[in-house]
């Protein structure tokens, strides 16, 4: 797999998802479409967006309701790509979704894998593959990054870290869509900073890729740690989303 077919896998998948073409994400100008619920989008998305913005580096693709549309086009026409996901602009946008009784919620920037520079870093402990069947004592707090207990059945394959007999790190991916798989991780604090995330991500990442899956990484911006474990393990950042959410929805998760 090369790492032009990784980002149009990508791109398709984004594309499944904002109901657009693949190609509308290399057009220079922007472009609304309206939502719609595809049953092949990413697992954890369970319904339409209410305005959905994504950014490969060239332009925005952004699905919204159509009561929305006119709202978020000019807002897309008054400020630059990469300022429409910060602030202070992106406070204009959340005034006017918050008339609508929505809020902006999520940012996250999403990374893919260089398969040039892919690799497992160096690493003092040793690594071993783990498969569904491995996790079923593991979904306890301390790997909740790297597995997740409400959704059991996505989590498909692993990578550990044992000091002796005692796991100390692990990533896991989770087959969030058909060609995509979304790799989390986590290092006990007493053995982070020693290189083990990464060599965990890389690992990982480079079983995914046997077996014809693109793995996928995320993270919030301010993430500095988490990042700097994507680019080590040889991932690239690809691109960014922002999404809304209803004002309940919010202030659910701000409790």
């Amino acid at each position: 797999m090369t790492n032009q077919q990784i980002v149009q896998i990508a791109m398709a998948q984004s594309a499944i998802e904002l109901n657009c073409q693949p190609e509308d994400f290399l057009l220079a100008e922007n472009k609304i479409v309206p939502p719609f619920f595809h049953q092949d989008s990413r697992k954890y998305l369970t319904e339409p967006f209410v305005c959905q913005m994504v950014s490969y580096g060239n332009n925005i693709v952004a699905s919204v309701r159509e009561d929305l549309q006119e709202t978020v086009r000019s807002y897309l026409g008054k400020y630059q790509m990469v300022h429409c996901f910060e602030t202070p602009n992106m406070h204009v946008l959340n005034d006017e979704l918050q008339q609508k009784g929505l809020r902006l919620c999520f940012m996250a920037e999403y990374f893919l894998p260089d398969v040039e520079h892919i690799r497992k870093p160096p690493c003092q402990f040793s690594l071993k593959i783990l498969t569904a069947k491995d996790f079923t004592e593991l979904y306890l707090p301390q790997w909740s990054n790297a597995l997740c207990e409400d959704r059991k059945e996505l989590d498909v394959l692993g990578v550990g870290a044992y000091d002796g007999e005692k796991l100390i790190g692990l990533a896991g991916c989770s087959a969030d869509c058909r060609d995509m798989w979304q790799i989390g991780v986590d290092v006990l604090p007493e053995h982070r900073r020693k290189g083990v995330a990464s060599a965990l991500t890389g690992s990982l990442a480079a079983e995914c890729l046997k077996r014809g899956k693109v793995p996928f990484y995320c993270a919030a911006w301010s993430n500095i740690r988490s990042v700097r474990n994507a680019l080590k393990a040889g991932f690239y950042p690809a691109w960014v989303e922002m999404t809304a959410k209803t004002a309940e929805f919010v202030k659910k998760m701000n409790q």
